[in-house]
């Protein structure tokens, strides 16, 4: 069995680490390249970076933060926010990242998982997916809806159906955030996780919702996610990447001993 893997998120605005509940109200809380380092020192098994206004806001995305990150700590790190192109994925790699995380743009023009995965290769590729529970319809079958630009625009794609099309276009992971439970701190979406990790076959990171080492147990068992995003628990301090491994190993999870990646 695969070890489960831990994964701190830095969402980033304006060149600074940020955190808000349900995609509103970011406050500020820290410089990322420290963030990063803090975390790879604390046994995080990767990191993902997201420049959350780049896609709204149609410009580039940060490479210089993105290279700093990344001679900052020696383990894979994931960069999502403002890719578009080819060439913005190869500029992400090239500065230090092993994998891009594509959003609102694989879903406008989704040849770009295709062309991605062509290039890079598929492991590079992260189909990043914002979701909100709409309801079961005719149009979203499964009851979730995708949405994009940071949580702006509702774009009438059924979240299940999406994540196929994407494992079928090259994505070599998936990365399914809940926008009802960002930030909340109060667990994961476990019906859409369970729901997304049993029908694609390709490893799936579930996103928000962690508060307590808890949440984490349900979605890496009940939800049969293969990774756990984690960002407000830890940023704040109130638990650290070590206390959450030690919990989640004595409840029979495999994970990585922390200073694994050094």
């Amino acid at each position: 069995m695969l070890s489960k893997r831990i994964i701190p998120c830095l969402d980033v605005r304006e060149g600074r680490t940020t955190k808000g509940i349900k995609f509103k109200d970011n406050i500020d809380i820290g410089d990322p390249v420290d963030m990063a380092r803090f975390y790879y020192e604390a046994g995080a098994d990767e990191i993902v970076f997201y420049d959350i206004t780049a896609s709204h806001e149609k410009r580039d995305i940060m490479i210089d933060v993105v290279r700093k990150v990344a001679e900052t700590i020696f383990i894979p790190f994931s960069v999502g926010g403002g890719i578009r192109t080819l060439d913005d994925m190869r500029d992400v790699l090239l500065a230090g990242a092993e994998k891009v995380s594509v959003n609102s743009a694989a879903v406008l023009n989704p040849k770009i998982i295709a062309e991605g995965a062509r290039a890079f290769g598929n492991q590079c590729i992260v189909l990043g997916m914002d979701v909100k529970h709409v309801g079961k319809s005719g149009k979203i079958p499964s009851g979730y809806e995708i949405v994009i630009n940071g949580g702006r625009k509702y774009m009438g794609i059924d979240a299940l159906e999406w994540a196929r099309q994407g494992r079928d276009l090259g994505a070599g992971e998936i990365c399914l955030n809940s926008i009802d439970a960002d930030g909340t701190q109060d667990g994961y979406e476990l019906t859409l996780t369970e729901l997304i990790s049993t029908h694609v076959d390709i490893p799936v990171i579930a996103s928000g919702g962690a508060g307590e080492p808890e949440h984490l147990y349900q979605v890496l068992s009940k939800g049969k996610a293969d990774a756990a995003l984690i960002a407000s628990m830890t940023h704040y301090g109130a638990y650290t990447i070590e206390g959450i491994k030690s919990y989640l190993t004595e409840k029979g999870v495999k994970v990585r001993p922390t200073g694994s990646q050094h």
